[in-house]
């Protein structure tokens, strides 16, 4: 029998609905000692997942706001148990006075992530589904959202549901066999199994394959903005956030570390990284800040060059184009092209060079293009994605232990030698749905929800 929790699950703002949330057994009766219905009835006698119109009471029955609740019968609810949700006007005030009410009539207050805890711990959803909680939650794109949706769905799960059935039905005939020696059981053979084997591992691998899209559309591409002191760095990151986020003078060695801000630019969301510009200098601390533009574009999912195009290519810029070129992804910008053209899109090592001008915009739209084109990638947003790294550490374990079990099959081994690498497999596998997963790692996960959700 759980305890009664509540939250408020639309955050301390001030807005036009403010929800107060409650479940558990019993929550019916502790909600309804807060609320008189305006026709009479408890709340817990109202018909179930209808919103009735009442006054929510504080701890003296004095009336703190006109509202609609709702109650919902477990286990057909969010969480798998009793929920009731007060639809109250969206005061701070008020909904602080509610749920002060609510916790002396018997209500504890919700952990983070509680309700969805509970959800998973009731077999409402997986793991995969619980996670893309919060990541839909957090989704800062439509292309996030929209497989963060299809996870919630239940997407993941049923590409790995089959699987893990699979290695399921070859380890329970093995064992049936074995143990029941008596019993007019089909004789295990494990050769038989071999292309199921293949057929799953191959599956699991093309799985593992779809993690670099998924992990950009939870956090974004990581773009350094790479280039000599002066050629407008600084300038174009300001000119695609919308605001003067970076200083920018005609001093060269203005910025001396890492900045960043995030945008979305066309359909690509980029955290953008202004570094300091790439140059040889005795000053102590602007060494450290070219040091650490190394750093950033060396771990970038994108470089972006930039060089002045007024300018002929010093050598300083040639350094700047190495190290762009050593990055996953790269592009270059020709900037300050109102002033006149030196440096040619020829003249520069890049498959996709563009003239543009931070200072007015021209040539932003085709290099938003470029990106769209470089990042969006096949693989539909649908929820068939990993996209963060615990899922994608379980399923490479689990691939790996299915190509140790093949090459075991294919050495001769005995089937118990065999089977211990599919387990592993199961196991590895059940870390990402939730099936075998420990109590530490599911603390971990609820852990980055907000309360109330």
């Amino acid at each position: 029998m759980s305890h009664v929790i509540a939250a408020v699950s639309t955050g301390n703002q001030v807005s036009a609905i403010g929800i107060i949330r409650l479940s558990g057994s019993g929550c019916g009766l502790v909600a309804g000692k807060v609320f008189e219905s305006k026709n009479g009835k408890p709340l817990q006698e109202q018909d179930n997942r209808k919103l009735v119109l009442g006054n929510l009471l504080d701890d003296q029955g004095r009336t703190i706001d006109q509202c609609m609740a709702v109650f919902t019968k477990g286990p057909n609810s969010y969480t798998g148990e009793d929920t009731v949700e007060f639809h109250c006007h969206g005061s701070p005030a008020v909904l602080a006075s509610g749920l002060e009410a609510l916790y002396k009539a018997g209500a504890r207050p919700a952990r983070r992530g509680e309700f969805t805890k509970r959800a998973f711990l009731n077999g409402r959803m997986d793991l995969t589904q619980a996670e893309a909680v919060i990541d839909l939650i957090e989704a800062e794109s439509a292309d996030a959202a929209a497989n963060a949706a299809g996870q919630v769905s239940g997407k993941l799960h049923r590409k790995l549901t089959p699987i893990y059935d699979n290695l399921t039905d070859l380890c329970s005939h093995f064992h049936a066999v074995l143990d029941y020696p008596d019993e007019d059981i089909e004789d295990f053979g494990l050769e038989n199994y071999a292309k199921d084997l293949k057929r799953d591992a191959k599956a699991l691998y093309a799985l593992l394959q779809t993690y670099g899209q998924g992990r950009i559309l939870r956090q974004g591409v990581a773009a350094a903005i790479v280039g000599k002191p002066n050629v407008g760095k600084s300038s174009l990151l300001n000119a695609l956030a919308g605001f003067q986020r970076v200083i920018v003078t005609e001093i060269p060695g203005t910025t001396r570390d890492t900045v960043e801000e995030t945008v979305m630019l066309g359909s690509t969301r980029l955290r953008l990284i202004d570094t300091a510009g790439i140059r040889q200098t005795t000053d102590r601390v602007e060494a450290m800040g070219v040091e650490r533009s190394r750093v950033a574009a060396q771990e970038a999912d994108l470089a972006i060059f930039v060089c002045d195009g007024s300018q002929p290519l010093t050598q300083e810029d040639h350094d700047a184009i190495r190290l762009c070129l050593d990055a996953p992804n790269s592009i270059a910008l020709i900037n300050k092209a109102d002033l006149g053209a030196v440096v040619q899109p020829s003249d520069l090592p890049f498959m996709d060079v563009i003239c543009v001008c931070a200072k007015t915009g021209e040539g932003l739209e085709l290099f938003a293009n470029a990106v769209d084109t470089m990042f969006q990638g096949e693989t539909p947003c649908d929820g068939s994605v990993l996209t963060n790294a615990r899922q994608f550490d379980a399923v490479r374990r689990a691939y790996e232990s299915m190509l140790a079990a093949l090459q075991g099959l294919q050495m001769g081994q005995t089937p118990d030698a065999v089977l211990t690498d599919v387990e592993e497999a199961m196991e590895a596998m059940g870390e990402v749905t939730g099936a075998t997963v420990r109590e530490d790692i599911t603390a971990r996960i609820f852990q980055r929800f907000c309360v109330g959700k």
